[in-house]
């Protein structure tokens, strides 16, 4: 631990009021932590996520920390590796971190007695035959008499930005691994409209050379034409989006220069074959949130600024003064001569405080009163939030499970039957040419639609876990969702 002045040794004679101080400040003082207080972000960060949280202060950690990015990119990025690498190389959650710092640099001076002052002062005209110098030594003692209690809020407080330090760190791994759905999601839209576009320009092709043969009239040809323009069209936005999802990524990571140049998978994880269970899930949200854990420690801090409230509601402080004086006079001997007489004079002990005579302290325990309540206030609220944040993100959860489900089982197989029927039927010149682009389009919409309920399910799943240990909601689907505009409007992508 680190030295912050609390030792013991040789020391000069000391008045009353420094030996009361130097007794209270062994007695009493905290010295700064190894690692800067992130020590229950690191095991809540261990236990919640499996991952390691380190803050970096020296180039020598930068390097080490670097060089085990380095080696994870050297992969194709999993969600696992991607909140790794966001919890090494975000320059945010470092920052939040050197916030804890400066938390504990206050829990620190709160543990340590009030600084005493020193009150110099000299009185005697200017060059005259006497002067005299005097010395006052001041010190609260309700600040010395209350120091363990205002100590121990101090501590409350530290340990409650710790946990919001661990909330930071659960909120960036929620965050990174959402977008890291978004991005691979977005890739494979990309991939599946640029198969839909070659599908679809092959058949626009064949369509202008029936019509140079007069086997297609001019409708047929032109409604062929514009399905494969529109496919062009919705390719171009879907590629925008595939852009604007990993560049969000890269910010969550915290990467730049060739680090930027990841590789991610080419499709989404598939589906589990199980779900996490329902059971108890509001009992296991109230005891496991960080967000609870801190209020809590909140509501702890302001219990005890509210005693120390009403114990100095009536008289604010007293200050005790230790003063002596020095004096020198000039005075002339029997024979002539200029003599220097020193006097000294100790003035003993003197005390002074301040009394609210207009109200008594009764604004003072009032603004405490409502300090208190206000702090259980919010953490009854936050209980109540918390058991309806878990009822709800496990019903998401479940929810875009079956739907997810329903398009891979159901959906889109019947689309395939229906798209193979169709060619066949229009191989034998059964149906027009609209009707197998309707067909085509509406193919592409449910194949569009069955990765976006994928995405939406690992991330309903990534709120899930938010939802029971912290980190904060998530955003849903939000983050550049393709919309499709090949049935007016309406999604594009796919062949026919």
């Amino acid at each position: 631990m680190e030295n912050n002045g609390c030792s013991g040794g040789a020391r000069p004679r000391m008045g009353l009021l420094a030996s009361v101080a130097a007794t209270l400040f062994l007695g009493g003082c905290v010295s700064f932590s190894q690692d800067g207080g992130i020590s229950v972000a690191r095991n809540i960060a261990y236990a919640e996520l499996n991952k390691d949280v380190s803050k970096i202060t020296n180039e020598a950690e930068a390097l080490a920390a670097q060089q085990r990015v380095t080696e994870l990119l050297r992969r194709p990025l999993t969600p696992d590796t991607a909140v790794q690498i966001a919890l090494l190389k975000n320059r945010g959650l470092q920052a939040a971190f050197n916030d804890l710092g400066i938390s504990e640099a206050t829990y620190v001076q709160a543990s340590l007695p009030p600084s005493p002052r020193v009150v110099l002062g000299r009185s005697g005209l200017l060059g005259g035959a006497s002067f005299e110098i005097e010395r006052q030594l001041m010190i609260g003692l309700f600040e010395l008499a209350t120091l363990p209690q205002r100590a121990a809020v101090a501590q409350q407080e530290f340990q409650a930005a710790q946990f919001r330090t661990a909330e930071a760190v659960l909120s960036l791994g929620a965050e990174a691994r959402r977008q890291y759905y978004r991005a691979i999601a977005a890739n494979q839209q990309v991939a599946f409209l640029q198969q839909a576009l070659a599908t679809a320009e092959t058949a626009s092709e064949l369509a202008k050379q029936l019509g140079e043969t007069g086997s297609l009239n001019k409708l047929e040809q032109a409604r062929e034409h514009a399905f494969y323009q529109e496919l062009g069209a919705q390719l171009a936005q879907a590629r925008i989006d595939q852009k604007v999802e990993r560049e969000r990524l890269i910010r969550q990571l915290g990467l730049w220069g060739r680090d930027i140049d990841f590789s991610l998978p080419s499709s989404l994880p598939p589906l589990p074959a199980r779900l996490a269970s329902q059971k108890d899930v509001e009992s296991e949200a109230l005891a496991r949130r960080v967000d609870l854990h801190a209020l809590r420690n909140d509501l702890n801090a302001v219990a005890g600024q509210y005693s120390l409230d009403v114990v100095t509601s009536v008289i604010s402080d007293i200050e005790l003064v230790e003063g002596s004086s020095f004096g020198k006079n000039k005075v002339i001997s029997e024979e002539g001569v200029e003599i220097e007489k020193e006097k000294s004079r100790i003035r003993g002990i003197e005390a002074s405080f301040t009394i609210p005579i207009f109200d008594f302290g009764e604004t003072t325990r009032r603004g405490a009163q409502e300090a208190y309540m206000a702090a259980a206030n919010r953490l009854a609220e936050r209980a109540v939030n918390v058991r309806s944040e878990s009822r709800e993100a496990y019903a998401v959860y479940r929810g875009k499970y079956d739907l997810a489900r329903h398009y891979q089982s159901r959906v889109l197989p019947l689309q395939k039957r229906i798209q193979d029927e169709a060619l066949l039927q229009y191989s034998g010149m059964l149906v027009d040419v609209s009707q197998l682009i309707i067909d085509a389009r509406t193919r592409i919409l449910s194949n569009i639609d069955a990765i976006n309920a994928r995405r939406d399910f690992w991330i309903a799943a990534t709120d899930l876990k938010a939802a029971l240990v912290g980190g904060g909601a998530g955003s849903g689907s939000s983050g550049g969702e393709t919309t499709t505009a090949a049935a007016g409007g309406e999604a594009a992508g796919g062949g026919h």
